[in-house]
């Protein structure tokens, strides 16, 4: 698995995750705060989008994850 579908996985978890632990009408709710993380997560897509930096990038390339075409 390159090092850019391991990101966007594992941004799609965090989304999924903060969205299902901030909605009220969620049955996992825990606190409204949550989505603030949503927030976060989304805003870091977006700017690795224009400057192609990503701090995970760093740490999966550590660990030796092969590149792909987003972050080499």
């Amino acid at each position: 698995m390159s090092i850019d579908r391991i990101v966007f996985a594992v941004a799609g978890c965090f989304i999924l995750l903060s969205v299902a632990l901030g909605a009220s009408a969620s049955p996992i709710f825990h606190h409204e705060y949550w989505l603030f993380f949503t927030v976060f997560v989304g805003a870091n897509l977006l700017q690795s989008a224009f400057t192609g930096f990503c701090p995970m990038v760093i740490m999966l390339k550590m660990f030796g994850a092969k590149p792909g075409q987003a972050f080499g």
